[in-house]
């Protein structure tokens, strides 16, 4: 059996399919920084777990003198694997195969693997770096985008669905990126358009170069397409496999907990004093959040977009949560379209797969200005309030500070089905700041005042006396409790465990119609 020519030519066949277009082109995908397709599942993968699907698939395109150009594989690597013991499924598009494009073969290959993960309720990772559709095969390659576009979006809510763009993605291939839940791309390699800069000078004479226009940079800090930036592959490849670690396998079952290596009652006594005095001050919500969560490992979202909001994930006593919160050293923390947007998206995935909410608030209320009525405000900063009051999950508010007008409602507020919500002496509850509610309040009183600054002061002053606390709330029941920030971490974990077997339900419907 040693020289079975049957072996051997199932050898001769995995070796060509391990080369996929060949040491020549292997060379190019490195020299350009690029690992190989079936490089990135082996790093992305537990050593030795990964069991190809559709080795041996090639195209059956015979235009264009394709006949002749066939590779084994047809330019995707395909198969399941496990990330820490945990089952996901993978595909990575090969780019040394005629450029990683989409042919109606390996189409129906990555559809497989998604079919597969929906079936066993495992989350499904795509590798992409693709030319997009392959122009031979015309509209059997597009038919082959839809059939993608259609897995993800019935299986959107059910398992998490993960896409790196590790090259090119363009045309019909950036639709598919977008419908997943998270989207990384590596810093000066990746680039996501619908078209590319050479047709947007034919049609328009803008002159943009790649990067400019969909580079990882644009996509995380311009346009907020993309979660994460990676600065090389590894370390993207990496961050899959820590925001794996944080959400479950499908939306039946809950989050991974670990053992926790930082103490329950843990309590930080600097938290006492990180909240500035004069509440124009600003400070970084950042700070807090890692003095509370386990051993301060914060996995932040949408780090470079809409920085005036915090969305990530972290742990409490090993339990997987979300993290939504003001950021009050940009743009004061006030909410605004990029910043509703932002928080909306994570609050709904979250909601989907089971996470806990943990808000913390400090808003002075919603961003105001003529861009931001004209960008249409009003409806995107209603998708962060939908976001919240659909959630069923466990939801606990902490307000460190502000927490005024409509900005308050949304935040998570207890109206809106929060189940714990706590405050810190420094909160403020009202309508508005004290300086603009008495310009309002006792404007005409003041306008016919001899001396109207120093009555203004007397009124500021008594309406902070009045509202620039948060027993106001607490005494309506708005509040479950004012504690000692220090104490902030152990009262989180405590109510998380109260809320860990919650169940809450929305009105029977086919689907609510979110304001997009």
């Amino acid at each position: 059996m040693a020289n079975d020519p049957k072996l051997e030519e199932l050898k001769k066949r995995k070796a060509l399919a391990r080369l996929g277009g060949g040491s020549e082109r292997i060379e190019t995908q490195h020299a350009a920084g690029k690992l190989t397709a079936r490089e990135r599942v082996e790093l992305l993968l537990d050593r030795g777990s990964f069991q190809e699907f559709g080795v041996f698939v090639t195209h059956n395109c015979s235009d264009f003198g394709m006949a002749s150009r066939r590779v084994v594989g047809d330019g995707v690597v395909a198969g399941q694997g496990t990330i820490d013991s945990r089952l996901v499924f993978v595909f990575a598009q090969d780019f040394t195969v005629f450029g990683g494009t989409l042919s109606g073969a390996n189409a129906a290959k990555i559809c497989r693997i998604m079919d597969l993960a929906i079936e066993n309720g495992a989350p499904v990772i795509g590798l992409n770096d693709s030319g997009g559709a392959r122009i031979q095969e015309g509209v059997a390659s597009l038919g082959g985008y839809a059939d993608i576009f259609l897995r993800n979006t019935l299986a959107s809510g059910v398992i998490p669905q993960i896409s790196a763009v590790l090259g090119p993605c363009a045309g019909g291939a950036v639709y598919s990126p977008a419908i997943t839940d998270f989207i990384l791309m590596v810093d000066g390699t990746s680039h996501m358009f619908v078209t590319g800069p050479d047709v947007i000078k034919s049609v328009t004479n803008e002159q943009v170069t790649f990067e400019e226009l969909g580079g990882g940079r644009t996509h995380n800090e311009i346009s907020g397409v993309a979660h994460f930036l990676a600065a090389d592959e590894p370390e993207c490849i990496q961050l899959i496999r820590e925001l794996i670690s944080y959400v479950p396998q499908n939306n039946m079952e809950d989050p991974p907990r670990v053992e926790p290596t930082d103490a329950p009652d843990r309590r930080d006594p600097n938290l006492n004093s990180i909240v500035p005095d004069s509440s124009s001050k600003p400070y970084d919500m950042l700070d807090i959040i890692r003095a509370i969560i386990d051993d301060g490992k914060f996995l932040e979202i949408h780090q470079h977009y809409a920085r005036n909001i915090v969305v990530g994930f972290a742990r409490l006593d090993g339990r997987s949560v979300g993290i939504v919160a003001n950021q009050p050293k940009v743009l004061a923390g006030t909410l605004d379209i990029g910043s509703s947007i932002k928080g909306a998206r994570f609050v709904r995935f979250c909601d989907a797969f089971n996470i806990p909410l943990v808000t913390f608030e400090d808003v002075p209320g919603f961003l105001p200005g003529t861009a931001q009525e004209y960008g249409g405000i009003i409806k995107h900063g209603a998708k962060l309030l939908y976001a919240y009051c659909e959630a069923t999950v466990p939801k606990i508010t902490v307000v460190v500070r502000k927490a005024y007008g409509g900005a308050y409602d949304v935040m998570s507020s207890k109206h809106i089905r929060a189940d714990y919500n706590i405050a810190w002496p420094s909160a403020e509850l009202a309508v508005m700041g004290a300086e603009g509610a008495v310009n309002i309040i006792y404007r005409r009183e003041l306008a016919g005042m001899d001396n109207p600054e120093e009555a203004r002061k007397e009124k500021v002053d008594e309406y902070n006396r009045r509202f620039a606390n948060p027993y106001v709330a607490a005494e309506m029941g708005y509040l479950d409790d004012v504690i000692e920030p220090q104490d902030t971490r152990p009262e989180i974990i405590r109510a998380l465990a109260m809320l860990e077997n919650k169940r809450q339900s929305c009105p029977p419907k086919k689907h609510g119609n979110i304001p997009l």
